[in-house]
């Protein structure tokens, strides 16, 4: 009997947690680059320029990736299987704003399997700067919210982001 209450016990507080855990993330960062809004745009809506400064790619230098369709045009798919710091999955480019944003949806599929919609902005500062705004964002389902107590998404993911920017204006200013 004390092991029946022990187990409801412990569904109770898990579905407790499954109800206030956060469903929706969204995380973003920005950087200003010293180069004109439309050599930035042309550059960043182009998945495979993100081998040069993404931060996934430093974690795992000899991830597989394919290609499926046109770069820089909606529909074009870029597939990576990796080491366990980046895992497997894809990211597909949803839209094409010149000069505006490119949109694009990331599918994982491991080491777990999620959906998230990304977007990287860009917003004229001057003539001659840029300023980049790189994000995502998705909903996490029941019962997969319950990472989300233990994970902080905009901390762990951020830091990357930041990364990832950083190189960016390293390789834009050149």
């Amino acid at each position: 009997m004390i092991f029946l209450y022990i187990l409801a016990a412990i569904v109770l507080i898990l579905i407790i947690l499954m109800s206030i855990a956060p469903k929706n993330y969204h995380v973003n960062r920005s950087v200003i680059i010293q180069r004109p809004l439309s050599e930035v745009f042309e550059y960043i809506k182009y998945i495979k320029n993100q081998d040069n400064w993404s931060p996934w790619g430093k974690k795992d230098p000899d991830m597989e990736k394919t290609f499926t369709g046109t770069d820089g045009t909606v529909g074009f798919i870029s597939h990576w299987k990796g080491n366990k710091q980046v895992g497997e999955g894809e990211q597909e480019i949803t839209g094409v704003f010149k000069n505006e944003r490119l949109e694009t949806k990331l599918r994982f599929l491991k080491p777990w399997k999620s959906e998230s919609d990304a977007y990287i902005k860009v917003e004229e500062v001057t003539p001659e700067t840029t300023k980049v705004i790189w994000g995502f964002s998705g909903v996490n389902k029941p019962p997969g919210n319950l990472f989300m107590v233990f994970f902080n998404m905009d901390k762990t993911v951020g830091k990357d982001f930041e990364e990832g920017l950083l190189n960016l204006k390293q390789q834009l200013e050149k």
